[in-house]
C-alpha cells in the first residue's frame, strides 16, 4: 500500500500530478481513487482520528501519545481482549472488561469501510455491548488488510470467515465528530451515538 507513503510525503506545489484531468477526456468516467485513500479521506472526513505504524514499534509510540495528549496513564480502560492488555501491559493502565465507565475502550474491529469511513463491529470485539454503553473514546487497532470498499463486502468477509458461526451484534459507527450535525441514520447504525475514535492502522500488506 503505497498510498500511505505518498499520502505523508511532502511534496512541493510545482510537483507534476500523473494521471490529471487535463490528460483525461471529458467523456472517460472519472477515477476512482484506491481504497486505501477513499477510506483516510471518509473516515477524517467524519472526524475519525487516523495514526498510521509500518511497525510495532510505531503502534507503541502513538498509543503512548494518545495517553499523553488525555493524561490517561494509571487510568481504567475497557477491553474485551486479552491479546491487547498484553500488547499493551507497560503503559501502566488498569485494563479490565467491567470498566464500562473507563477512560476509553481499546479493541480492535471486523473491517473498515472506504466509501463512508466508517468502523464494522461485531460481538467478537463488543461483546453484546451496544455502543452507548462503552466510553465515548475508542482506540481501535487494525490493518491495512481489513480495509473493503462498503459495509456489504464487510458483512460477506464476516460470514466467509466465520466457518457457520456468524457473530451477533454487527455495528457500524462512522459519527467521530465531537458536536456532529443531526445526520441521517442507516439500519446498520440507527442510534448509534458519536464517538471520539482514534484509528491504530498497521501496515501488513
Amino acid at each position: 500500500m503505497n498510498i500511505f507513503k505518498r499520502f505523508f510525503k511532502k511534496t512541493s506545489d510545482s510537483d507534476p500530478i500523473a494521471g490529471s484531468n487535463e490528460e483525461r477526456s471529458k467523456y472517460m468516467p472519472d477515477e476512482k481513487p484506491p481504497l486505501d485513500e477513499e477510506f483516510i479521506h471518509n473516515f477524517q472526513h467524519q472526524g475519525g482520528r487516523f495514526l498510521y505504524a509500518i511497525d510495532e514499534k510505531e503502534i507503541q509510540q502513538h498509543f503512548e501519545d494518545i495517553l499523553v495528549e488525555h493524561d490517561y496513564f494509571e487510568k481504567n480502560v475497557l477491553c474485551f481482549d486479552e491479546q491487547l492488555t498484553k500488547r499493551f501491559e507497560g503503559f501502566n493502565l488498569n485494563y479490565s472488561a467491567t470498566h464500562f465507565r473507563g477512560e476509553f475502550f481499546l479493541g480492535t474491529c471486523e473491517y473498515v469501510i472506504a466509501n463512508n469511513g466508517a468502523i464494522l463491529f461485531s460481538s467478537r470485539q463488543i461483546k453484546e455491548t451496544k455502543p452507548v454503553d462503552l466510553p465515548d473514546t475508542y482506540v481501535i487497532l487494525a490493518s491495512t488488510s481489513q480495509i473493503v470498499e462498503s459495509i456489504g463486502e464487510g458483512l460477506r468477509g464476516i460470514k466467509h470467515n466465520s466457518q457457520g458461526h456468524i457473530p451477533t451484534n454487527i455495528t457500524t459507527l462512522k459519527n467521530f465528530k465531537e458536536a456532529a450535525p443531526k445526520q441521517e441514520k442507516d439500519l446498520m447504525n440507527y442510534g448509534v451515538p458519536n464517538k471520539r475514535l482514534y484509528l491504530l492502522l498497521l501496515e501488513d500488506l
